[in-house]
């Protein structure tokens, strides 16, 4: 994980003002930064997503590819994530630093979408036990400025949301084998639904109180966090503590609390985003990734 060093003067001015709800940069407790979205910035993908979240900087690509379903789930497609760590995002990064973090963030996403409320993954499947659509979602670490993991669930779910999937028939001849058909028609595809899609809210411990949204400074004055995996109902799919430090029971009960009271207006800020950028259609203007 990228990180800073800080000297205990700036711990304990960071510390101090988080017990008085005023961060170094203004922001209260709750607040998240300003979050950059735009989808459709890749052409060779089925759907993409650009998130930057103060100086966190994501790329998602989502490839469908056909496939064979998977033996215990043969009547449901599947997705695959892959999470690259840029070198360009930190110099901790050279080599194979970012490969454990990659790993990481992949796992954590696996634990996300391991639901059937998640994504409708029914929907993905061609032919029972012979095809299925997998989705090969890939997440490009561009920049990391903290808080990775927000932003990272932030850019799938906008990804999610812009890809299109050709629709495809499955023709039987008289002998009983099968061909498949893929529509000719660019515009005749499926879209996934993203509703029930969580966001995953980051709450760090620092002192006696919690900040959503951390940044690096902020990252490094806090021994533990907890990552809260929150539907746009203010539903917690899943929750996971990282860091050295330990949370007492009562700082888990008010982290899961604040986590499913930001995840409902972050999720109602990103949906409002989403469909306001794509009722503009063929006219709005692209910023891109190299934006």
């Amino acid at each position: 994980m990228a990180s800073v060093s800080l000297s205990e003067a700036e711990k304990v001015y960071i510390v101090h003002g988080v017990q008085e709800d005023l961060r170094v940069d203004g922001r209260g407790c709750e607040d998240y930064r300003c979050v950059e979205v735009e989808t459709d910035v890749v052409s060779n993908t089925s759907g993409s997503a650009r998130v930057k979240l103060g100086h966190t900087d994501i790329l998602v690509g989502v490839k469908a590819e056909m496939g064979t379903p998977k033996l215990e789930k043969p009547n449901e497609g599947y997705l695959e994530f892959f999470v690259d760590c840029s070198a360009n995002a930190t110099p901790e990064f050279e080599g194979r630093g970012g490969d454990d973090l990659g790993t990481e963030i992949a796992n954590t996403l696996y634990r996300i979408f391991n639901n059937k409320s998640s994504i409708d993954l029914k929907s993905l499947c061609i032919s029972p036990r012979e095809h299925c659509w997998v989705l090969y979602v890939d997440v490009l670490l561009l920049e990391c400025g903290g808080n990775l993991f927000d932003a990272i669930s932030v850019a799938v779910k906008a990804a999610l949301f812009n890809t299109r999937i050709p629709r495809v028939r499955v023709l039987e001849d008289e002998e009983g084998s099968k061909d498949i058909e893929l529509s000719d028609d660019p515009y005749d595809c499926i879209r996934l639904s993203v509703e029930n899609v969580p966001c995953i809210v980051t709450l760090c411990k620092i002192g006696y109180r919690h900040v959503v949204d951390a940044t690096l400074q902020e990252e490094a004055c806090s021994l533990a966090s907890l990552l809260v995996s929150v539907t746009s109902k203010g539903v917690v799919t899943c929750m996971r503590k990282v860091g050295k430090g330990s949370l007492d029971p009562e700082s888990i009960f008010e982290m899961m609390e604040t986590g499913k009271r930001v995840g409902k207006v972050l999720h109602t800020s990103l949906q409002s985003v989403l469909h306001k950028e794509e009722s503009l259609g063929p006219k709005r203007q692209k910023v891109g990734f190299l934006g």
